[in-house]
């Protein structure tokens, strides 16, 4: 999976760095809390006399605070001399929401390592570990410390697996290889605390969540071109008092129609609307979809987001009345 020349390149970087730096995607995902915390350990068990922090624009969503280290997560760092950026799961930068405001942490000067699993990222890193067919950025990084020969301590199994399990949807997504399996069992080896994370992840919902699903479940419409399409907007989210982590695996509902083509659940947050797309087809790239909104992703699973507001719709069409008349029956008298 990962190239050796690859994870040596990474080793090399990685080990001349005063301090270093993690970085996540804005509002993460399991995969993203998983590879930031468990990358982030990693590299202070390699590096003991090295300062390793861990950041995201977006604090660690609720249902993922049991992760081991989920506390130590901060807000974008201040680049000093001589750091060296590790950036998870994010396509290109913008997805860091630090693309405006630390714009250094991206020049081509600033020594970086991107792992990701996306076939979309944009290789802005100095070292670039990109594996489109990985299930997730997590399965990347097991198979780069094992390259490396880095001990996966059972706190470090737990927060992989939360990623590998979350980007799988528990193991049920098409993108559930044999390979994902592998992975699986080896962090399994290593203690990953699989009870814990279906307990967390699976098996506990908020009431705000459930009301903000269930919002999102009945606001469903089919359209002609085969699509499950969904909105939510931000006074749903007020209303309904849940976060917009919150929104995460609800698509998975919509996506369940049967007979659908693809889905999309359309989502308002601080004047931007993201879209979350899915399919179940083979012959259906929703990548592409989203790539004509300068989105991204997965053939299978992917988003985008534009500037603006959701405006809601309605369409009424006139249909003629098409009665057929009674035949007359005539007397045979």
């Amino acid at each position: 999976m990962v190239q050796i020349e690859d994870a040596r390149s990474a080793q090399e970087l990685l080990s001349t760095a005063k301090r270093l730096l993690c970085i996540c995607h804005r509002n993460p995902d399991g995969d993203a809390i998983g590879a930031l915390l468990g990358i982030g350990a990693l590299l202070e068990q390699a590096y003991p006399n090295t300062r390793v922090t861990v950041h995201c624009v977006d604090p660690v969503p609720d249902v993922f605070r049991f992760l081991p280290g989920s506390g130590r997560v901060q807000g974008p760092p201040t680049l000093l001399e001589g750091d060296a950026v590790v950036f998870v799961d994010s396509a290109e930068p913008k997805l860091t929401e630090m693309h405006e405001s630390h714009p250094q942490l991206f020049d081509p000067t600033t020594r970086s390592v991107n792992i990701d699993h996306h076939p979309t990222n944009t290789r802005f890193g100095t070292v670039n570990i990109i594996v489109p067919n990985a299930a997730s950025a997590c399965e990347i990084i097991v198979d780069l410390a094992d390259r490396l020969e880095w001990p996966i301590s059972s706190d470090i199994a737990t927060c992989l697996l939360t990623g590998v399990y979350t980007d799988t949807g528990g193991l049920l997504h098409s993108n559930t290889t044999a390979g994902v399996y592998r992975t699986v069992a080896r962090l399994l080896r290593a203690g990953a605390r699989r009870q814990a994370i279906v307990n967390a992840v699976f098996r506990t919902a908020k009431v705000s969540t459930l009301k903000l699903w269930g919002r999102v479940l009945e606001k469903i419409s089919i359209t002609q071109e085969g699509a499950a399409i969904s909105a939510v907007t931000e006074g749903d989210f007020r209303a309904t008092g849940a976060d917009y982590s919150e929104l995460t695996g609800a698509i998975d509902y919509v996506n369940a129609v049967p007979g659908m083509r693809f889905s999309l659940i359309l989502s308002e947050r601080d004047g931007k609307v993201k879209g979350s797309l899915r399919t179940l087809r083979d012959d259906v790239d929703v990548a592409a979809m989203a790539s004509r909104f300068h989105g991204g992703g997965h053939r299978k699973a992917a988003g985008f987001a534009l500037s603006g507001k959701l405006q809601p719709e309605l369409r009424w069409r006139v249909v003629e009345d098409q009665v057929a008349e009674t035949p007359l029956i005539e007397d045979a008298r």
